[in-house]
């Protein structure tokens, strides 16, 4: 029986090395969405409901609070996050290390009902932003009379 092997044309040293770094993004690889060097690239959120109001807690480990922006446009919630890290590792004076890494990040998704932006708050402790939004009450239906 043959055994089959899976060609990969950038595994060829030395151009593996730049390859994988291009494209490791699309190909959610580490570093790339779901890996450990950017946790932000899918903000996990969860969403809950009650009578009143909604709550939002929505992941955001190693975001400064003020990088953080929240926008509601009646049942439309957008969270954006810009990240900065700057790490460097010297032996000495020498410089063996450097690690730079910016970027931004954001979610939108939609709620069942338009949520009051004035009573709305939000929290953010130990990486976790928490939203409360309060649900606007339904407008009054307004009957014609016809003359």
């Amino acid at each position: 029986m043959s055994n089959l092997t899976r060609y990969d044309p950038f595994s060829i040293d030395p151009v593996s090395d730049l390859f994988n770094g291009l494209f490791r993004p699309l190909r959610g690889g580490p570093g790339g969405a779901g890996g450990d060097e950017n946790p932000l690239a899918s903000i996990r959120i969860d969403v809950t409901e009650n009578d009143g109001a909604y709550t939002v807690k929505a992941e955001l480990p190693g975001v400064a609070k003020e990088n953080i922006d929240v926008q509601i446009d009646g049942n439309v919630v957008s969270i954006r996050a810009k990240v900065e890290r700057n790490e460097e590792k010297k032996e000495g004076e020498r410089v063996l290390r450097r690690e730079r890494y910016s970027g931004a990040f954001s979610r939108v998704f939609s709620l069942a009902t338009d949520v009051d932006q004035a009573a709305a708050t939000a929290q953010y402790n130990d990486g976790v932003l928490s939203l409360t939004l309060p649900k606007k009450a339904p407008a009054e239906q307004k009957r014609l009379t016809i003359g």
